[in-house]
C-alpha cells in the first residue's frame, strides 16, 4: 500500500512539475542571445565542446541554448538532464564510460559517445527543476568544488532569465484581459480599439464601457513593463470603471488617483490617461488627459486636426494638488477621435513631430476602426516593436454638416 501511494505521489510530482516547464513559455521557441550568451560562457570557462540550456518535457529535452551541437530536441528517456534534475545539487558524471551505472547508455555507448557530464538544475518559481544548465565532453574530465559553484551561479543567472520570461508571460495575461471583447452597439457614433504587445509587455490599455446616455472611453500608460505595471494598469481600469458610473471624468481620475498612488509612489512610476464620457444626445464629449497629449480630432469637414493637449499632469505625481480640468468639445457629423500611445511614437521617429504624421494617416477615415488600422499600418513590418502600440477611435457617423465642432473648457482651452 505504501508503495502504491508513492509511486501515485511521484506521478503526480512529475505531472506539476512538466506543468511548470510549460508555464515558462519557452519550449519550441527561437534561440534567443540572453540564454545563448550564458551557455557560451559555459562553454568558455570550462573548456568543453558543448554548453545547453536544457528543459525536460515529459518525454523530451528541448535546448533553448546549445553551443557546440545544432540539435534542438532529444528524447528524454536515458538522458543525463532527466538524471540530473532528480538531484537538488550539481550532477556530475567524470567518466561514463568507466562508471558501470553509465557505461550501458546509449549516450555513452554510441554518439555522441558522451565521457563527462556535468549539468545543474534550474528551479522555476514553485521549486520545481525544470531543466539544466549543463556541460559536457567527449573525454573524461575532472570537476572541482570551485567548478560546481560556478556552475551554479551561472545556473541562476539562468533561472533569472527564466523568471522573466514567465513574467513577460502572466503580464501579457493581465494586460490582454483588459481589452474589452467587443465595441459597444451605440447610436449614431463607433468605437475602435487595438492593443499590439511589444515582447516586453507594459501597462498599455484601451476600455470603453457603457453608461446611462452615452459611453467613457479610456486609453492609459503605465511608466514601466512587466507584471508590476499589467497590475496597476488592472486596478486604473477597474476603478475607473466604477468611479465613472457616478461621477465625473475628473472626479473618476480623481478616485484612481487616490487608489493607485500609493503603489506609484513606491515604485516611483507614473500613469498617463486619456478618459473621455461621451453623451450620445448631445453630441459632446468631456475629457480630461492626464498628461497623456497623444489625442487628436479629426473635423469631418476638411478643417485642420488639432492635438488634444494635456488638462493635468499623470496620475502618481505627489507635487500635483488640485482638481484635473475638464474640457468639453461638441462632435459634428464625421468627426473622428483618435488616442494612442507613445508607442505609435517609438515606430516612427520617437518625437512629437510624429503626431503629424498620425493625423495625416486617419484623415479621411470612413469609420472607427478604419482609422485604428491606419494607424497600425504605421509600424514597419517585420521590425520588433519597443513598446505596446495602443490605439483607440470614436466616430460619430453621418456626412459633415458643415462647421466643425467647437470646444470650451473649465477653466482652459484646449487649444
Amino acid at each position: 500500500m505504501g508503495g502504491a501511494q508513492q509511486g501515485q505521489s511521484d506521478r503526480v510530482a512529475e505531472h506539476e512539475r512538466v506543468a511548470a516547464v510549460r508555464r515558462l513559455g519557452v519550449l519550441d521557441t527561437e534561440p534567443e542571445e540572453r540564454f545563448d550568451r550564458v551557455a557560451r560562457l559555459a562553454q568558455q570557462l570550462f573548456h568543453v565542446p558543448n554548453a545547453m540550456v536544457s528543459l525536460v518535457d515529459a518525454d523530451r529535452l528541448f535546448y533553448k541554448a546549445h553551443i557546440g551541437t545544432a540539435v534542438t530536441q532529444i528524447p528524454r528517456r536515458h538522458s543525463f538532464c532527466s538524471m540530473a534534475i532528480a538531484e537538488p545539487a550539481t550532477f556530475v558524471v567524470e567518466d561514463a564510460s568507466a562508471d558501470p551505472r553509465y557505461s550501458a547508455n546509449p549516450y555513452v555507448a554510441g554518439d555522441p559517445r558522451l565521457r563527462f557530464y556535468a549539468g545543474q538544475p534550474l528551479v522555476a518559481p514553485g521549486g520545481h527543476r525544470v531543466g539544466t544548465l549543463c556541460v559536457a565532453d567527449d573525454r573524461p574530465r575532472e570537476f572541482s568544488a570551485a567548478d560546481r559553484a560556478l556552475l551554479g551561479d551561472l545556473a541562476r543567472w539562468v533561472e533569472k532569465e527564466l523568471i522573466v520570461e514567465a513574467e513577460l508571460e502572466r503580464a501579457a495575461s493581465v494586460q490582454a484581459g483588459l481589452l474589452p471583447a467587443a465595441p459597444p452597439v451605440l447610436d449614431g457614433y463607433d468605437v475602435a480599439g487595438a492593443c499590439l504587445p511589444a515582447r516586453a509587455v507594459g501597462g498599455d490599455f484601451y476600455d470603453w464601457d457603457v453608461v446611462p446616455g452615452g459611453v467613457t472611453v479610456t486609453l492609459a500608460d503605465v511608466m514601466g513593463k512587466g507584471m508590476g505595471a499589467a497590475i496597476i494598469a488592472a486596478t486604473v481600469r477597474a476603478v475607473l470603471r466604477a468611479s465613472s458610473r457616478a461621477r465625473g471624468v475628473d472626479g473618476a481620475l480623481a478616485d484612481t488617483q487616490a487608489a493607485v498612488e500609493p503603489d506609484l509612489l513606491g515604485s516611483g512610476s507614473f500613469v498617463t490617461a486619456f478618459h473621455a464620457r461621451l453623451d450620445t444626445t448631445a453630441h459632446e464629449l468631456s475629457y480630461v488627459d492626464a498628461g497623456h497629449g497623444l489625442s487628436l480630432l479629426v473635423p469631418a469637414d476638411g478643417g485642420g486636426v488639432r492635438r488634444l493637449t494635456s488638462t493635468g499632469p499623470p496620475l502618481g505625481i505627489p507635487e500635483y494638488v488640485g482638481e484635473r480640468l475638464v474640457t468639453r468639445l461638441a462632435l459634428a457629423p464625421g468627426d473622428l477621435l483618435v488616442t494612442f500611445s507613445d508607442g505609435v511614437l517609438d515606430v516612427l521617429d520617437g518625437t512629437l513631430a510624429s503626431v503629424d504624421r498620425v493625423g495625416d494617416a486617419v484623415r479621411g477615415a470612413t469609420s472607427a476602426q478604419d482609422a485604428v488600422d491606419r494607424v497600425l499600418a504605421l509600424a514597419p513590418a517585420g521590425v520588433e516593436r519597443p513598446d505596446d502600440l495602443t490605439v483607440l477611435a470614436l466616430r460619430r457617423s453621418g456626412a459633415p454638416a458643415g462647421a466643425p465642432g467647437h470646444a470650451s473648457s473649465e477653466g482652459k482651452d484646449d487649444a
